[in-house]
């Protein structure tokens, strides 16, 4: 991120680099703000084309690499109305992991058809029963109401499905979350019974308390 002036090759008009410049400070831009910067909607589409930078939601683009901000859910839910954001997308969402996953993971339905996302890159887990009900927030994001698992829900979803996103990702996200006072140990012990990770859990959970 720091180095993101070499992306921009020698001769190209200093609208690039004043876009450039503007991510970097803000993190994302929209169209319109271009007026402003003096930067034409060309010039935002042609560095997206050339992948000096990206979109990452509607009308929402930014440096490669960077977080992604919140939107994304958004248009997610739009398109999987039953869906929940879970898992790493769930910790990125409460900050509680250093994961930038360029995927959305969204927990849906064991028998629901599999939806068709034109956008963006979407991970789907089938949770059923409690692991699917249970631990959900919602949350206003860009007017739309999204369905995501809570910190302690999301920790034992982690340990779950530890080998699919790595043991050290959930002993980070238990660590954070018990450091932040983001969750009690009875919320914690409450949702590794409904996931079916108590024991697995049990000893990591006696290391952090």
């Amino acid at each position: 991120m720091n180095n993101y002036r070499q992306l921009v090759p020698q001769g190209r008009p200093s609208a690039s680099a004043r876009l450039l410049d503007a991510l970097a400070e803000r993190g994302h831009v929209r169209p319109t703000d271009l007026d402003s910067l003096r930067i034409s909607r060309s010039t935002l589409y042609r560095m997206m084309r050339e992948g000096a930078i990206v979109r990452v939601g509607r009308g929402l683009y930014t440096l490669p690499g960077a977080p992604w901000p919140p939107e994304p859910f958004a248009d997610v839910t739009r398109q999987i109305p039953n869906g929940r954001i879970c898992l790493l997308s769930a910790l990125q969402f409460h900050r509680l992991t250093t994961q930038a996953p360029f995927e959305v993971w969204v927990a849906i339905h064991p028998k629901a058809r599999r939806p068709a996302v034109k956008w963006p890159p979407v991970r789907l887990v089938r949770f059923s029963g409690g692991s699917l009900t249970d631990g959900v927030e919602d949350h206003d994001i860009d007017g739309v109401s999204v369905s995501v698992y809570g910190p302690a829900k999301t920790v034992a979803d982690c340990f779950k499905y530890r080998n699919k996103i790595g043991l050290d990702v959930a002993l980070e996200a238990l660590r954070s979350a018990w450091q932040e006072r983001r969750v009690t140990i009875d919320e914690l012990w409450h949702y590794a019974r409904i996931c079916r990770v108590a024991r697995v859990m049990q000893p990591y959970l006696e290391s952090v308390v």
